[in-house]
Protein backbone atom coordinates (compact mmCIF):
# COMPACT_ATOMS: atom_id res chain seq x y z
CA UNK A 1 0.00 0.00 0.00
CA UNK A 2 1.35 3.42 -0.98
CA UNK A 3 1.54 6.23 1.61
CA UNK A 4 -0.79 9.19 0.92
CA UNK A 5 1.11 12.50 1.22
CA UNK A 6 -1.93 14.64 0.39
CA UNK A 7 -2.11 17.68 2.69
CA UNK A 8 1.25 16.87 4.26
CA UNK A 9 4.69 18.43 4.03
CA UNK A 10 8.09 18.72 5.63
CA UNK A 11 10.67 21.40 6.40
CA UNK A 12 14.40 20.81 6.78
CA UNK A 13 17.16 23.06 8.08
CA UNK A 14 18.70 25.02 5.19
CA UNK A 15 22.40 24.06 5.41
CA UNK A 16 23.09 26.12 2.26
CA UNK A 17 22.05 29.47 3.79
CA UNK A 18 24.74 32.06 2.96
CA UNK A 19 22.77 35.31 3.25
CA UNK A 20 20.39 36.67 5.90
CA UNK A 21 17.51 36.79 3.39
CA UNK A 22 17.83 33.07 2.59
CA UNK A 23 15.29 30.86 4.40
CA UNK A 24 16.29 29.07 7.61
CA UNK A 25 14.26 26.05 6.49
CA UNK A 26 13.02 24.68 3.18
CA UNK A 27 11.02 21.72 1.97
CA UNK A 28 7.87 20.77 0.17
CA UNK A 29 4.18 20.40 0.89
CA UNK A 30 1.24 18.82 -0.90
CA UNK A 31 -2.04 20.73 -0.73
CA UNK A 32 -5.08 19.09 -2.29
CA UNK A 33 -2.82 16.99 -4.53
CA UNK A 34 -0.69 19.90 -5.79
CA UNK A 35 3.02 20.05 -4.90
CA UNK A 36 4.54 23.27 -3.53
CA UNK A 37 7.97 24.44 -2.36
CA UNK A 38 7.86 25.85 1.18
CA UNK A 39 10.39 28.11 2.88
CA UNK A 40 10.54 29.25 6.50
CA UNK A 41 12.31 32.04 8.38
CA UNK A 42 12.77 32.11 12.16
CA UNK A 43 11.54 35.46 13.49
CA UNK A 44 10.57 37.17 16.74
CA UNK A 45 7.46 39.24 17.32
CA UNK A 46 7.53 42.67 18.99
CA UNK A 47 6.58 40.84 22.19
CA UNK A 48 9.74 38.68 21.77
CA UNK A 49 7.75 35.56 20.89
CA UNK A 50 9.42 33.23 18.38
CA UNK A 51 7.55 32.18 15.24
CA UNK A 52 8.19 30.90 11.71
CA UNK A 53 7.24 33.03 8.71
CA UNK A 54 6.33 30.89 5.68
CA UNK A 55 6.40 31.30 1.92
CA UNK A 56 4.84 28.79 -0.50
CA UNK A 57 5.11 28.61 -4.31
CA UNK A 58 4.00 25.96 -6.80
CA UNK A 59 6.75 23.54 -7.84
CA UNK A 60 5.80 24.04 -11.50
CA UNK A 61 6.17 27.85 -11.25
CA UNK A 62 9.22 29.28 -12.95
CA UNK A 63 10.86 32.53 -12.01
CA UNK A 64 9.47 35.27 -14.22
CA UNK A 65 11.97 37.48 -15.95
CA UNK A 66 11.67 41.23 -15.88
CA UNK A 67 12.68 41.24 -19.55
CA UNK A 68 9.88 41.85 -22.07
CA UNK A 69 8.64 38.83 -23.92
CA UNK A 70 9.57 38.28 -27.56
CA UNK A 71 6.02 39.19 -28.60
CA UNK A 72 6.15 42.47 -26.70
CA UNK A 73 9.49 43.30 -28.31
CA UNK A 74 8.09 42.63 -31.79
CA UNK A 75 4.85 44.59 -31.42
CA UNK A 76 4.84 47.31 -34.04
CA UNK A 77 2.37 50.08 -33.23
CA UNK A 78 3.00 51.81 -36.59
CA UNK A 79 1.17 49.19 -38.65
CA UNK A 80 -1.36 50.80 -40.99
CA UNK A 81 -1.79 53.96 -38.94
CA UNK A 82 -2.55 57.02 -41.10
CA UNK A 83 -0.55 59.37 -38.84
Amino acid sequence: MEYDNTNRGQLFKNDKKTEEKHPDMSGSINIDGIEYWISGWKKKSKADVGFISLSVRPKEQTRQSSQPTQKAKSDNWDDDLPF
